[in-house]
C-alpha cells in the first residue's frame, strides 16, 4: 500500500492488463474486469514480509486508487457485482468438476474497525450458497484442548467455496501477545505455524487474502461513542471496549510484528485504509474481483453427448 508521500505508486499498471481470456467450453471471450482500470490495488496495498512495519506512517484515510468519495465508492460497488457473481459461478462450476481451488478472506483488525461491516457489506455481492463465514471468538474449553490452528483448519472453505474470517487465528499472536496468554518463546514459535500452515492451504488450491482494516486511535474513539449514543448499538458495546481501547500501543506493536513476520508470497498481507467504510468495503471487494480474475475459473466441458441430449427433449 502506498504511504502517505507515495501517491505516485497508483500509476503502476496491472500486469495483466489488457489480457483477454477465453473459455473453450462456453466459446465466449472472457475479458479480465480489472485490465482497464490501469493499476493493480494488489501492489498498492501489499506489506512487504520481512521488512519493519510502522502502522502510524500509514494514512487510514487514504484512497490510494479507485473511488475517491463516498457517492463514488457506492457506485463502484455495485459495479463490482456483476464480475465477481460471475466469478464465482465459475469457481463453483470448476469444483464440480474436481477443481479444489476456493479463496479463504481472512480479516483482521482493532476493534470497530469493520470486520463484520466489511462481511456484510462485501459477501452480499456474491451468491449465500458458496459462502462460507465464520467469526472467531474466544476459544471454548474444547478448542483449548487442542493445538490453537485445529479450530481453523474445521472452519475452513471447501472447494469451489468463499470463505471469509472474522478475526482468525492471528489472534494467537495479537491477544495473546498483548495480554501474555502464553510464553513468549511460544508465541515465537507460532508465527512459524502460520506461515506454515497457510503454506499447505496455498498448495492445497487456497488462494489466502489476508486484509488488515487499519483505522486511527480518533476513528475507534468516534465509533464506540456513537455506539454509545444509539440504544439499538448497545449490544455491540462493552466496558471491555474501553480497558482494551488503553492497550492501543501494544496491539499496534503486535500488529507491526504480524504483518512483518507473516507476509509471504504465498499468503500477503494488505493494509487497507479504514477510516473511510465505504473505501473499505470497495477496497475488499476490489482485492476479492483482482484474486479471482486471476485464478480465471472455467466452466467445466459437458461430460455427456450435449447434441443427443438436445435431440431427445426436441422428441418429446
Amino acid at each position: 500500500m502506498s504511504k502517505k508521500d507515495s501517491k505516485a505508486r497508483v500509476t503502476k499498471k496491472d500486469s495483466k492488463a489488457g489480457v483477454t481470456k477465453k473459455d473453450p467450453t462456453a466459446g465466449v471471450t472472457k475479458k479480465d474486469p480489472t485490465a482497464a482500470d490501469g493499476f493493480s490495488l494488489r501492489e498498492l496495498l501489499h506489506v512487504p514480509g520481512g521488512k519493519t512495519v510502522d502502522l502510524a506512517s500509514y494514512d487510514t484515510r487514504e484512497t490510494p486508487a479507485g473511488p475517491r468519495d463516498k457517492e463514488a465508492g457506492l457506485a463502484a460497488m455495485t459495479e463490482l457485482a456483476t464480475p465477481l457473481a460471475d466469478l464465482q459461478e465459475r469457481l463453483w462450476a470448476a469444483s464440480t468438476a474436481g477443481d479444489r481451488r476456493r479463496i479463504l478472506l481472512v480479516l483482521q483488525g482493532m476493534d470497530t474497525s469493520g470486520k463484520g461491516g466489511t462481511v456484510k457489506h462485501v459477501t452480499g455481492l456474491f451468491n449465500p450458497s458458496g459462502c462460507r463465514v465464520r467469526a472467531f471468538k474466544a476459544p471454548t474449553p474444547e478448542e483449548l484442548g487442542h493445538p490453537f490452528l485445529w479450530r481453523i483448519a474445521r472452519a475452513l472453505p471447501q472447494a469451489g467455496e468463499l470463505g471469509v474470517f472474522d478475526r482468525s487465528h492471528y489472534e494467537e499472536v495479537l491477544v495473546a501477545r498483548v495480554h501474555a496468554l502464553a510464553r513468549s518463546d511460544e508465541i515465537e514459535r507460532r508465527y512459524d505455524e502460520i506461515n506454515r500452515f497457510e503454506r499447505t492451504l496455498a498448495a492445497d488450491g487456497v488462494t489466502v487474502i489476508k486484509c488488515f482494516l487499519h483505522i486511527s486511535y480518533e476513528e475507534q474513539r468516534d465509533r464506540l461513542l456513537k455506539r454509545l449514543d444509539r440504544p439499538d448499538k448497545h449490544w455491540k458495546f462493552s466496558v471491555s471496549d474501553i480497558e482494551e481501547r488503553a492497550l492501543w500501543p501494544a496491539y499496534q506493536q503486535a500488529y507491526e510484528i504480524a504483518l512483518e513476520r507473516c507476509s509471504t508470497g504465498h499468503a500477503p498481507w494488505y493494509l487497507v485504509p479504514a477510516d473511510r467504510k465505504w473505501y473499505r468495503n470497495w477496497a475488499v471487494s476490489r482485492l476479492l474481483l483482482e484474486h479471482l480474475s486471476e485464478l480465471d475459473p472455467r466452466y467445466p466441458e459437458a461430460d455427456f453427448d450435449v447434441a443427443e441430449a438436445r435431440r431427445r427433449l426436441l422428441e418429446q
